[in-house]
């Protein structure tokens, strides 16, 4: 799908034309640059490479140099291919994608990182309550997860048995949320509802 990569800013709230109060994310798109243009014939797929986010030279590899040097600009950060086969853009190597790219009312999805909780237990990671309360001897038991369910037969835990464990750090997509607004000047893309992600951390909007 098409898309462009953007920096989650954080949340606000705007009003709709029936002056209902709805919480929104706010998304800085800075230009997008062109960095490889693929084709069945060569990669035998067809896919758009852009790139965004100002980094170093002296913190980019002597490969990476020679790419970004082909499409005559800056070493970026973020790297991410699209299919814009389904559009009718002709981009070549080294134009730009801007926040122009969406417009109001439509929608989309936002792919990024989730915040990383470390290792939680059961009832921050699933909602378990506990098996109760300090009765009975029960002293230290609330936020225990219980008997597993196996005994000697099948003398194992089965898969994907909702245990504690790693929380957070991983690849999300929110589908279907709703521009509601295009700001160019500002390249921000205003969208409904939350997206995955700290403040500061890279989202990839498709459409």
């Amino acid at each position: 799908m098409a898309g462009i990569i953007g920096k989650k800013l954080g949340m606000t709230s705007v009003f709709d034309e029936n002056r209902v109060n709805k919480a929104c994310t706010l998304i800085l798109v800075e230009p997008n640059v062109v960095t490889q243009v693929k084709s069945e014939e060569t990669d035998g797929y067809a896919a758009v490479q852009l790139a965004t986010g100002e980094t170093k030279a002296k913190n980019t590899s002597k490969a990476l140099q020679g790419h970004f040097d082909k499409a005559n600009t800056s070493p970026k950060h973020k790297l991410v291919e699209f299919d814009f086969s389904g559009t009718d853009m002709d981009l070549n190597l080294g134009d730009e994608v801007s926040v122009e790219l969406f417009e109001e009312g439509e929608f989309v999805d936002v792919i990024g990182t989730s915040k990383g909780k470390g290792f939680q237990g059961v009832v921050k990671r699933h909602g378990f309550r506990g098996v109760g309360g300090r009765t009975h001897g029960q002293h230290n038991r609330e936020r225990a997860p219980g008997s597993l369910g196996p005994g000697s037969t099948p003398s194992r835990v089965f898969k994907g048995m909702r245990m504690a464990g790693k929380m957070g750090n991983s690849r999300v997509n929110v589908q279907n949320l709703q521009v509601l607004k295009v700001i160019p000047e500002k390249k921000l893309l205003v969208v409904s509802g939350a997206i995955p992600g700290a403040k500061g951390s890279y989202v990839i909007v498709e459409k």
